[in-house]
């Protein structure tokens, strides 16, 4: 059987990344690991724009760093902590790349990424139930972008995915 091949754009180069239908990491996989949902990591943040939006540094598991660009930062209060993420925009929604006190413990130690919708009125809701670990985290081939400085957070959240096994990052 043919393994299923993508183009890749990182940066200002291109590659071709195979799918490996027979690996034994594939067929080992044993699925993935959830926190149980807390309604208290489902919070409502203030969405603070940058006039004009900014290009913020997002490093990658290969070492380079690119700018992406980030239409301001959420801000918001998680266990009586007043934390803020930058996001970067992606087509139609925000992304946000984040490490906190969990990373390398019971979650993915580069940190978990969470996808938002684009605010309304000044506010963006965060579900960190649904944070999910990057594909660096279940294979060495994937090119992930990482946590900026900024969005290393002084917290633990245990909401979200989980990350049992290993990785070379």
């Amino acid at each position: 059987m043919v393994s299923p091949c993508f183009v890749i754009h990182r940066g200002d180069r291109y590659a071709i990344r195979l799918k490996d239908i027979d690996s034994k990491s594939r067929k080992q996989f044993a699925g993935l690991h959830w926190f149980p949902v807390n309604p208290s990591y489902r919070v409502t943040a203030k969405f603070v724009p940058y006039d004009p939006p900014k290009q913020i540094a997002i490093p990658n598991v290969l070492g380079e760093t690119n700018q992406m660009p980030s239409p301001g930062y959420v801000h918001f209060t998680l266990d009586g902590h007043s934390l803020r993420l930058d996001p970067v925009l992606e087509e139609d929604h925000l992304f946000l790349i984040f490490h906190d006190e969990t990373s390398g413990k019971e979650t993915y130690r580069a940190g978990r990424f969470l996808d938002a919708e684009l605010p309304k009125d000044g506010k963006v809701l965060l579900d960190f139930n649904k944070a999910y670990n990057p594909p660096c985290a279940f294979t060495p081939y994937a090119t992930c972008p990482l946590p900026p400085k900024q969005n290393r957070l002084p917290v633990r959240i245990e909401a979200g995915e989980q990350f049992i096994g290993t990785s070379r990052h």
